[in-house]
């Protein structure tokens, strides 16, 4: 680990130092979205249902940019972790009577980064296309399992009887959905400025570098395979995390949170923001689910071909996504200004 360590980050300048003044140091901007965020429900408050759920996205699609963005790994089955977390803060309310909405949360994250250890010493021993092909038949059995036990999950007919109590003792559970709001907001931020510190850090500067050139890195030292799964693991606690505040904020789950359409959506949420950026992630995950919004109130149909157009659009013109296209505006204007 101190060899990969060294080969990763050789100035012998802390994370904590680059996180605060480096070139992934902190800038006064970052504080807009959040503020926005923290407004949006006093603005807007009978779309806090509707904002709560661009919210979960937006950390279920943080959570697959650790892996492909950072680590390089395309998966097409990652709503598998999702769907454990979303099931087990289900299960754990309706069938064991957790009304503590934060134990559900922890349970779910434990149970999602367990399932993702499993799975990823097993999936990350191949690469590119069987990676690929591996991930979607491990969520298609996930899937098939949960149907098959509908006695325990409720199948298509989905899990019901999810009580949860105040959260905090506090706050209590809302029809308008501000609770939730503020609940997804604040496990959001915590994640997203957990992950954003980690950007900083050798370990993730290491994944970089297995992504870009696995040879090299594995030449220096580094222990690629245990450095993947790190982040395997951590990108299915995340998945978990973002499922289990679908359920919570929802109080009802089908296996529809296991399907490949997630996996699908998320992946696209990736693609339209920009792929290895932890904003764009947020931002596609926003873009993805107000235009699918509105496009299903204009043709509840055909809103689907309205959304693939969308991302074709981006990805021709903006191969790095919507923060891509953004950032090189921004280093035209400052080639013009100089």
């Amino acid at each position: 680990m101190e060899r990969s360590e060294r080969g990763a980050d050789t100035s012998g300048v802390s994370a904590a130092e680059r996180f605060l003044k480096g070139r992934d140091g902190l800038r006064a901007i970052e504080a807009l979205p959040w503020l926005a965020a923290i407004a949006f429900p006093i603005a807007f408050p009978d779309c806090a249902l509707l904002g709560t759920h661009v919210l979960i996205m937006m950390l279920f699609a943080l959570s697959l940019d650790v892996i492909v963005g950072y680590a390089g790994i395309v998966t097409l089955g990652h709503a598998a972790y999702f769907g454990v977390g979303a099931y087990t803060a289900g299960l754990v309310s309706a069938r064991l009577g957790w009304s503590e909405p934060i134990s559900g949360l922890l349970a779910a994250g434990i149970a999602a980064g367990a399932f993702g250890l499993v799975t990823g010493s097993v999936l990350l021993r191949y690469q590119h296309l069987a990676l690929i092909m591996l991930t979607l038949v491990l969520s298609t059995m996930v899937f098939e399992l949960a149907n098959a036990w509908a006695d325990l999950t409720g199948g298509w007919d989905g899990l019901m009887g999810i009580q949860l109590g105040p959260l905090l003792g506090l706050f209590e559970w809302d029809l308008r959905g501000l609770t939730s709001y503020g609940y997804a907001l604040t496990v959001l931020m915590a994640s997203f400025w957990w992950l954003r510190f980690l950007s900083a850090s050798p370990f993730m500067q290491g994944l970089r570098g297995i992504r870009e050139n696995r040879a090299r890195m594995r030449a220096i030292g580094t222990p690629i395979t245990f450095h993947l799964l790190i982040a395997f693991t951590l990108s299915a606690t995340l998945a978990g995390v973002a499922g289990a505040l679908f359920a919570q904020a929802n109080a009802f789950i089908t296996i529809e949170v296991l399907g490949f359409e997630r996996s699908a959506a998320v992946l696209t949420m990736l693609l339209l923001g920009g792929v290895g950026r932890l904003y764009g992630a947020l931002a596609g995950a926003l873009v993805f689910i107000v235009a699918a919004d509105w496009l299903a109130k204009m043709s509840p149909i055909y809103w689907e071909f309205g959304v693939g157009l969308l991302l074709v659009l981006v990805v021709l013109l903006y191969p790095n996504g919507l923060l891509g296209a953004i950032e090189r505006v921004r280093a035209q204007c400052r080639r013009r200004s100089a």
